[in-house]
């Protein structure tokens, strides 16, 4: 006799609408995922402004194609305009579709206390002016940033693009500028498939190593009140019950 598995629903930057790579590999047996598309072409504060405001319209339509819980799956999405307007955003997803709700920076932060990290060396894809918002948002939430190192690249098309091979010496490089003072490497950007290097990194570094993809969807988990605890993913996925 099969059991229906509970089901969150994803909203996702890009237009298609598809269920990140990441939340799949890690739960697909345990969880269905359901995911809409804001539409996001570039990751500039011009381009998160042109679909932040569909967040609550497609919550509910997440509500209604039988979500129980919903993520707002686009780092940058949820940091950009700082702490007080991402949790803005929450209440809003809350509101909306009636439903528990979180976006990825907050999982990426619960993460970071999982671990008792507050120094850290960040590594992004992004655009200095999306950098300088991160390092921010970074700061007002209570963390230091030990050092940031970007790849300059805004186009979406483009980050996904990026290979494992680039993603781990984007990490390395990273790190070449915190001499050890880092008490994790945190990987920002959903877009960046790091389910394989965030496991290798972490072995080279003996660092945890928090990215947005992996914690996304250990957050997701966590909202329907279970521990997120995973096969892969690395460090992160050995925590709880």
């Amino acid at each position: 006799m099969s059991t229906l598995k509970p089901k969150v629903g994803l909203i996702v930057p890009p237009a298609s609408g598809e269920v990140p790579p990441e939340p799949l590999a890690l739960y697909g047996d345990k969880v269905d995922f359901v995911a809409v598309g804001l539409g996001l072409g570039r990751l500039t504060p011009e381009g998160y402004d042109g679909v932040i405001e569909r967040v609550g319209e497609l919550s509910r339509l997440l509500a209604a194609d039988g979500a129980q819980a919903v993520s707002l799956m686009g780092t940058s999405l949820s940091f950009y305009r700082g702490p007080k307007y991402n949790a803005q955003l929450v209440e809003i997803m809350q509101s909306e579709s009636g439903l528990p709700a979180t976006t990825m920076s907050d999982s990426v932060m619960k993460a970071f206390d999982a671990f008792g990290a507050k120094r850290l060396v960040v590594a992004t894809p992004y655009v200095s002016s999306v950098n300088r918002l991160l390092e921010e948002f970074l700061v007002e939430s209570g963390f230091e940033v030990v050092h940031l190192h970007g790849l300059g690249l805004e186009r979406v098309g483009d980050i996904l693009a990026v290979s494992q091979d680039e993603l781990r010496q984007l990490g390395l490089e990273a790190m070449k500028s915190a001499k050890g003072e880092a008490d994790a490497l945190f990987i920002s950007c959903g877009g960046l498939r790091t389910e394989v290097v965030t496991s290798e990194l972490e072995n080279e570094l003996n660092i945890p190593v928090i990215s947005s993809a992996l914690a996304g969807a250990w957050g997701a988990m966590r909202l329907l009140g279970l521990s997120g605890r995973a096969e892969t993913g690395g460090k992160l996925f050995t925590l709880g019950d």
